[in-house]
């Protein structure tokens, strides 16, 4: 099996707990893109077999998520999981739908965002989550993100919370968005639910529980359906062979990723750089 299955990931499980159990049941090679934290749910893509190799083209994409925000509380580590570090009274106006919309609306847009501390980027060879644990303060280097998107869901006045929906670009942190929302709405606030519905093209409808993949439902999404969009090159007998072992094919094509086949047979993926076409991905 060489692909791709979106797993629905449950709560308060890793990402690598996931890949550890898939690889249990499918008895292959199992990687991820991204990973979600543990407290979060939804959509997260598992590579199989051969198609560990397409992770390099997949680490980019766009994400969806749900979101609780819960204000009046600012934890440590930005979310549910995290001890109480604030508290902060939050006025009635806070609810405000028009009030919401329009912070929503200042965050559209590229922009720079900090990462919070509990987190695995690195910072002078170490992650940020462990100089958290030790209580050490370090300086966290902002990042380019971008918010395409920012949709109100719900107000839940009386529990202190507002749903809602967001588009955003690889990087963005939305734990640190809740937090920022939460400052411009004149209060604090943490990430109290997290659910990601769409990675690039791969939708929470595509997903499936791992309790169904151990019962046989092992539906994927093969390599050559990944790239359905990319223009293929079919190669004649006497070419295919040297392509295999690496040799560089002239080729009339523009620069650019293609679909290889051997007459009707999908071979794999190869790229065209300079007139030359090279292998990348060969199943």
């Amino acid at each position: 099996m060489d692909g791709i299955i979106i797993i629905n990931k449950p709560k308060n499980y890793t990402s690598h707990d996931i890949v550890y159990q898939a690889k249990k049941i499918l008895q292959e090679k199992v990687g991820h893109t991204g990973t979600l934290d543990p407290m979060a749910t939804g959509v997260l893509p598992l590579l199989i077999g051969k198609g560990t190799l397409c992770s390099k083209y997949l680490i980019h994409h766009d994400k969806i998520y749900e979101v609780e925000l819960t204000l009046g509380k600012r934890t440590d580590t930005a979310d549910a999981q995290g001890n109480i570090i604030e508290e902060k009274e939050v006025s009635r106006d806070c609810f405000q739908k028009d009030k919401i919309e329009k912070v929503f609306q200042t965050f559209i847009g590229k922009q720079e965002q900090i990462p919070p501390m509990y987190s695995a980027i690195k910072v002078k060879g170490k992650k940020l989550y462990e100089y958290a644990r030790k209580g050490q303060t370090v300086e966290v280097p902002s990042r380019q993100i971008e918010i395409y998107q920012l949709q109100l869901l719900q107000i839940r006045q009386e529990e202190y919370k507002i749903e809602f929906k967001v588009h955003c670009s690889k990087g963005t942190y939305v734990r640190s968005l809740c937090e920022d929302i939460s400052k411009k709405l004149g209060t604090v606030g943490y990430m109290s639910k997290l659910n990601r519905l769409q990675v690039g093209e791969f939708s929470i409808k595509q997903a499936i529980l791992v309790e169904q993949l151990e019962k046989g439902m092992n539906t994927y999404i093969t390599i050559e359906e990944l790239f359905f969009c990319k223009q293929e090159i079919r190669l004649a007998k006497h070419r295919l062979q040297p392509f295999l072992n690496g040799v560089k094919l002239k080729v009339q094509e523009t620069d650019g990723i293609y679909r290889i086949y051997e007459e009707q047979k999908f071979i794999g993926i190869g790229i065209v750089e300079k007139g030359r076409l090279k292998r990348d991905i060969i199943l």
